[in-house]
């Protein structure tokens, strides 16, 4: 073991792996487990500094091709071994349509640009559809690549400014602060830049390395002011861990948490440590010796294989059995721990020691071969999978991806985030006997394709007003995607209700996400009280309208499946089994409770009809996803625009 090889480092890595791997198998308990990434970026930063800077202090150069050898080495046996085993495992799990998409993904993954690959996609982190990605977990070795990259460049270029600690500490600052600014401002503006985006979490390397940096004589302090230190460090990990969610803006200032915790921890292990097995006095209060416990260096040991195999083996295991148990999930984490195992020994280890990857430039063509292989593998899956799409698979695809008539004629009739003036679009005759206006978020937006038809066969115009995940309600939300409450709903919707009623229209046609859906998970108290704010704010957008002379119709929600109807149903296909196994228990899906709350509102308010139509989607006990050989949803929720159609016929006969 090297001489210069720290036990408390080692007890980090298990530390951060532990939080991701807990956070993705659902420990609530730890809902900043995610947190775990940022430790390992400081980690980095330390380690990578600290050995650059050594390097250019005896020498006055860096050998870059020793450094990179040392890289792939270290990375890239493991990561390609796992990419191409989840690959093969996707095959008999995936549908062939999923396959192809995330074979792209594993191509990208392989050439460690995968975080560039999920920006492009717009893939968000904390959204349901990324259970579903086998490959997101390598955005974040992708970041610490990109970063490796770049980082010898920028310790050369401050050494050729001028030799010395203090201009390394300058332009290692300069580069963190402008990342941690931008970082902050993208947070908010475009959570998606912020999280992904390797210039945007320079910032975190950034602080390990100016840790590396601080003068010896304070980095050797006294070892009762070094133990108070790591120790403020370790309780703000688990603070991040315990308090963090992903409700909120990530990385920005929450960010900071993980981050000074790690430097702080790092700091305080700087300096003569004890021996593990007798430490007396104040080294027996140092963080270090927690840190150098025998299992957590033998998990911190297994971290990176760990990293690799965790994420696939939950993310099959949920698709095989959605409902995982406790003890099915414990199973899941002893099948990782195995595989990580035997990774780690039968080709992480013996992969530092590849003489074909050793010092040199001729280690950059055993390395290239390497992510060639894995490009290559995940290209070919690719093209395989996509011939394996049958007429029925194909079906399916396409019903997913058909727009609403609404979004058809023109996709800003759905308003994005960000804008708030209304956007009026109109179907049918201008010169129509009557109007009726279709008013709501994306809920509304899926009964655009059978109202509009139903509207035509009885001379009617139909004009919409529709913004993404804004409620007619009078209510006001948190946007989990801008990470923040939602104020350009709040403003969009008064404009909306006042247009509106200047139209004085036959009718309004409400339809809005289920509050139902969102509270359902929330302690009883808490469910009571958000659902009594949301029955206010519906009864006082009825009552505007009311009082304005104005009839309005509110189209209950659709229930909420278990799992995205689209690709279940695909994997029910390709596994030979019936669609009815991706049904949902009507109890669950379809919010009858929360239903009857809401009929009582609209009964209580004059001149408004409640048009419950969910009997074409459940029956007494099961709610359905495939209905007279269509699939009835496009995702979760959102009804299929070719089922939609099917229900013109019903939503006439209630609405005419």
């Amino acid at each position: 073991m090297a001489a210069s090889f720290r036990p408390d480092i080692q007890g980090l890595r298990a530390l951060a792996v532990g939080g991701v791997v807990a956070y993705h198998f659902g420990l609530t308990a730890l809902p900043g487990g995610f947190a775990g990434v940022d430790i390992f970026f400081v980690i980095s930063g330390w380690l990578i500094t600290t050995h650059l800077m050594g390097e250019i202090t005896e020498t006055g150069r860096l050998d870059l091709w020793r450094f990179y050898a040392r890289r792939a080495r270290r990375l890239l046996p493991a990561a390609l071994f796992v990419i191409l085993a989840t690959l093969g495992a996707g095959y008999f799990i995936l549908a062939p349509q999923e396959q192809a998409l995330y074979s792209r993904g594993a191509m990208f993954a392989s050439a460690y640009a995968i975080n560039l690959w999920l920006l492009r996609w717009s893939f968000d982190y904390f959204a349901a559809d990324a259970l579903s990605n086998p490959f997101i977990h390598f955005w974040s070795l992708s970041v610490e690549e990109q970063f490796y990259l770049v980082w010898p460049a920028l310790l050369v270029f401050a050494a050729w400014l001028r030799p010395g600690k203090r201009m390394a500490v300058a332009v290692i600052g300069v580069a963190g602060l402008a990342s941690f600014a931008a970082c902050l401002w993208l947070t908010s503006l475009s959570p998606a830049w912020a999280f992904y985006f390797s210039p945007l979490r320079a910032w975190e390397f950034a602080a390990g390395g100016l840790a590396t940096l601080v003068p010896a004589a304070l980095r050797q302090q006294r070892p009762w002011l070094r133990s108070a230190q790591g120790w403020l460090g370790l309780a703000l990990i688990a603070t991040a861990y315990l308090s963090l969610s992903e409700d909120l803006p990530f990385p920005g200032w929450y960010a900071v948490l993980p981050v000074a915790g790690t430097v702080l921890v790092l700091l305080g292990g700087v300096g003569k440590e004890p021996e593990p097995a007798s430490p007396t006095g104040w080294q027996a209060l140092m963080p270090a010796s927690l840190l150098s416990l025998p299992p957590l260096q033998w998990v911190g040991a297994l971290s990176y294989s760990l990293y690799l195999w965790h994420w696939p083996v939950i993310v099959y295991a949920q698709m095989l059995v959605p409902d995982l148990g406790v003890a099915q999930r414990l199973g899941c984490g002893a099948l990782a721990l195995a595989l990580s195992f035997l990774t780690y020994h039968l080709i992480e280890n013996p992969g530092r020691r590849f003489g074909w990857l050793t010092v040199g430039a001729r280690a950059l063509v055993p390395a290239l071969a390497l992510t060639g292989v894995g490009v290559a593998a995940a290209y070919t899956n690719a093209h395989l999978a996509t011939r394996n799409i049958d007429p029925a698979q194909r079906g399916i695809e396409q019903a997913a991806e058909q727009p609403s008539i609404a979004r058809a004629v023109d996709k800003n009739c759905l308003l994005d985030f960000h804008t708030v003036k209304p956007k009026p679009c109109t179907f049918g005759p201008a010169d129509a006997a009557h109007t009726i206006v279709l008013f709501g978020d994306s809920h509304a937006d899926h009964w655009s394709t059978p109202l509009v038809e139903a509207a035509r066969r009885n001379d009617t115009k139909v004009v919409t007003y529709l913004k993404s995940s804004c409620r007619a309600s009078r209510l006001p939300t948190f946007n989990t995607v801008l990470k923040r409450d939602y104020t350009e709903c709040d403003a969009w919707r008064e404009q909306a209700i006042a247009d509106i009623i200047r139209r004085k229209p036959r009718l309004v046609v409400i339809s809005e996400f289920s509050i139902g859906n969102l509270t359902r998970d929330m302690p009883a108290a808490g469910r009571k009280a958000e659902t009594a704010r949301w029955q206010a704010g519906l009864r006082s957008t009825l009552q505007a309208f009311s009082q304005a002379g104005v009839e309005t119709a509110v189209i209950r929600d659709t229930p909420i499946g278990d799992s995205f109807a689209d690709s279940c149903v695909a994997r029910a296909l390709w596994w030979r089994e019936a669609p009815s196994r991706c049904d949902t228990p009507r109890a669950q899906a379809a919010n009858d409770t929360t239903a009857a709350q809401e009929r009582a509102v609209v009964k209580s308010v004059p001149a408004t009809l409640y048009v419950d139509l969910t009997d074409r989607f459940c029956g007494p006990t099961q709610c359905h996803v495939f209905i007279g050989g269509k699939l009835a949803f496009r995702d979760r929720h959102h009804l299929a625009t070719a089922f939609a159609e099917t229900l013109e016929g019903p939503l006439e006969k209630a609405l005419f």
